[in-house]
């Protein structure tokens, strides 16, 4: 096979250029909605993602109490200088167990969306390009998949597959391969006929060659912001998992898994219980909300600059 040169990136001009023009947006004065939403989002986040990592290690190390573990405590205790956002009906520190939730709602959105990604793509992709009967099997499957209500396909692979962390991830990546594809196919079978790619083909590029050198970098622009809408929507799911009972193992702290146990607790007027995971989790789905608007205006605007300059 001849080896085809790099040349043009395409019409995105390419992934370098586009992460020097969205850092420049990113730094410039904060004179649009879009910049402003996006530090908002990158600083909640990031806040997310501190917990993440420092929640263990303030546990292990006995600064904080174990978040399962609450028998020295009394039931329902009222928020207090010892328990900043009280205890539950087992007297676990409804605080520590709230930012403990932080680390493993990351973990299982990060791991869902990361499968659903490395899935969803390449199908796409394959699909839009070879066309025929491959093309119109993977439709056939991704829009089986896609037209069922996402929260009842993740309750139908949560109970098979059983309560787990990995299983969680796993049961949420089902839910989100056939956007990826969706998205992916349909930009790649527009791109297969734009002139760079004929004139690949002609000097003897084979198709793995085509999908990776040249219709990769075009075809995965919209992909970041499908993620960070992903992942926010995800945080809901595994929410929605906890509340009905199919999410994660009991021992661990997980928010829809507490508001599930707050029911019961908030008609006796025991409110903390459901107030604080409730603003936990709305707190990062905002969060990545936030963020995934930011990234939209990142990516149109250097689309438009890198058009513009050539």
């Amino acid at each position: 096979m001849t080896r085809i040169p790099a040349g043009e990136p395409g019409p995105t001009g390419g992934a370098g250029h586009g992460l020097a023009v969205g850092w420049r947006w990113f730094r410039r004065p904060l004179n649009t909605l879009s910049a402003r939403l996006a530090r908002v989002g990158v600083v909640m986040v990031a806040i997310y993602g501190l917990l993440a990592l420092v929640m263990p290690l303030l546990i292990a190390s006995g600064w904080l109490p174990d978040p399962n573990s609450g028998l020295e405590n009394p039931p329902f205790a009222a928020p207090s200088p010892a328990h900043w956002c009280g205890t539950d009906r087992l007297g676990r520190d409804v605080c520590v167990r709230t930012m403990a939730g932080a680390g493993v709602a990351l973990q299982v959105v990060l791991l869902a969306v990361a499968l659903a990604l490395a899935v969803g793509v390449p199908l796409g992709m394959v699909s839009g390009y070879m066309g025929g009967a491959v093309d119109r099997l993977l439709v056939l499957l991704m829009d089986t998949l896609y037209t069922l209500p996402l929260l009842l396909l993740a309750v139908v692979m949560a109970f098979l597959l059983g309560r787990s962390l990995v299983n969680a991830a796993l049961a949420l990546c089902v839910v989100y391969i056939p956007q990826y594809f969706r998205m992916v196919r349909n930009q790649t079978a527009g791109a297969k006929a734009e002139l760079y790619v004929t004139a690949a083909r002609s000097l003897g590029a084979g198709p793995v060659w085509i999908l990776r050198r040249y219709l990769l970098r075009n075809v995965i622009t919209s992909v970041p912001v499908l993620i960070t809408l992903n992942a926010a929507d995800a945080v809901l799911v595994l929410g929605g998992l906890g509340f009905l009972g199919l999410g994660l193992p009991e021992t661990v702290p997980e928010w829809g898994s507490d508001l599930q146990q707050a029911l019961v607790a908030v008609p006796i007027g025991v409110w903390w219980t459901a107030l604080y995971p409730g603003l936990a989790m709305f707190g990062l789905v905002l969060g990545l909300s936030f963020l995934g608007e930011g990234v939209d205006a990142w990516l149109s605007r250097s689309e438009t600059v890198g058009r513009a300059e050539r």
